[in-house]
């Protein structure tokens, strides 16, 4: 069977996931789960998904939920492109850059939460765009600092690991709501490798887009 990815264009967590696919060479059929009209909360969906998020990817036995986890099935099924290293302590450290983007960064930035910060907190879209500003930054001047020692083009050297599907949809992110970028050379620079790259290239959000 294909699999099938339940995937929203503009998520970072299914934008990883497609970066994935691609670089293990993994054909597949996407199923668009509109986000902005609440598409994840229908019975169906969360039928295959109890939290109600995407990416979700049915491999015909079972559907894999939470984007790390499903990269790390696609990692222990598929050798191309390996996303962690096989020694333990550089596997460690991948996976700590990484973390950094998909459990420090992101979940608090998710738009979830921003609804929640306008609906419960009262915030308006400038104290909105300063937290989702805050975090980002603060994530990425330590992930600039955990990276900056390492071999190029990409976090992970000459190929492309975890880290660097993790960063480049959250640079994605970042661009989109204008957060200044110039402090953080060493990942600009991986990020310029992926745009190089024909799988992250397939895989961004532009590409995926449906039509208007």
């Amino acid at each position: 069977m294909t699999p099938v990815l339940y995937d929203f264009w503009r998520s970072s967590a299914a934008y990883r996931v497609r970066i994935a696919l691609n670089l293990k060479h993994v054909a597949y059929h996407s199923v668009a789960v509109d986000l902005s009209n609440g598409a994840q909360r229908e019975p169906a969906f969360l039928a295959r998904n109890p939290q109600g998020l995407v990416p979700a990817l049915d491999i015909g036995t079972t559907v894999l939920t939470q984007s790390l986890a499903i990269i790390d099935y696609l990692d222990a099924t598929h050798e191309a492109v390996p996303m962690v290293s096989s020694d333990p302590v550089a596997r460690s450290h991948v996976l700590a850059q990484a973390l950094v983007i998909a459990a420090d960064i992101h979940p608090i930035d998710n738009l979830r939460v921003l609804n929640r910060l306008t609906s419960q907190f009262g915030a308006d879209q400038a104290a909105r765009d300063a937290w989702y500003t805050h975090w980002i930054i603060e994530g990425l001047t330590a992930l600039e600092a955990m990276t900056a020692t390492l071999p190029g083009p990409f976090l992970g050297g000459k190929a492309p690991n975890l880290a660097d599907v993790c960063l480049v949809p959250q640079l994605y992110n970042a661009r989109r709501f204008a957060v200044p970028l110039a402090a953080f050379p060493r990942l600009l620079r991986a990020n310029a490798a992926a745009a190089e790259c024909a799988e992250f290239a397939a895989a961004h959000p532009d590409q995926v887009k449906p039509p208007a």
